[in-house]
């Protein structure tokens, strides 16, 4: 299931703790981050690890436009993930709102 820019703002704006992650490479991050946890796509499969503990809980990825937080969403689920939610339209259409 997908999350909307607009959701995720608000929840971010009233200081929820999210498992929020960022799929995309080091010099996007740089250039504009929201406080997820950056782990790029092409690391995920090394660093899945890093997200034990959080197969039941919500997780939500994000990248630039939403195409490769798709495929790092597909990798956790296909990973005994349950709850993993892509940002619908990535940090483009969140800057938008």
């Amino acid at each position: 299931m997908d999350i909307t820019v607009q959701e995720l703002k608000e929840r971010i704006d009233k200081g929820e703790q999210l498992n929020l992650f960022d799929v995309r490479e080091p010099n996007e991050y740089e250039d504009d981050n929201i406080g997820a946890t950056l782990i790029p796509l092409g690391e995920l499969p090394y660093r899945i690890d890093e997200l034990d503990g959080l197969q039941d809980e919500e997780v939500i990825v994000h990248c630039r436009s939403g195409a490769r937080s798709a495929r790092a969403q597909q990798y956790l689920e296909e990973n005994g993930f349950n709850n993993v939610r892509n940002v619908t339209g990535g940090i483009l259409a969140y800057r938008a709102v």
